[in-house]
């Protein structure tokens, strides 16, 4: 899972060697912390935060298959 977050986030910015995804587990669910530079920080959020939320439903519907609850957290 750590994978398809980090494959996704570098498709999208211009300094891909500048994203760190960091996994945190919690209680019942687990947290990707995603960390861009700071110039690709918009590219990552986008417009309203549709883009964040894209992220963050599809690697819902990816941990769905395992029966695990996941969300993206980005971070400055």
């Amino acid at each position: 899972m750590n994978e398809l977050v980090e494959y996704m986030v570098k498709a999208l910015v211009e300094e891909p060697s500048a994203v760190t995804v960091n996994r945190v587990e919690g209680q019942g669910v687990t947290v990707y912390e995603v960390a861009v530079a700071q110039h690709d920080l918009g590219r990552v959020i986008g417009r309203h935060g549709r883009i964040a939320n894209a992220l963050r439903s599809v690697v819902k519907a990816a941990a769905s298959k395992e029966d695990r609850r996941v969300t993206i957290e980005i971070v400055s």
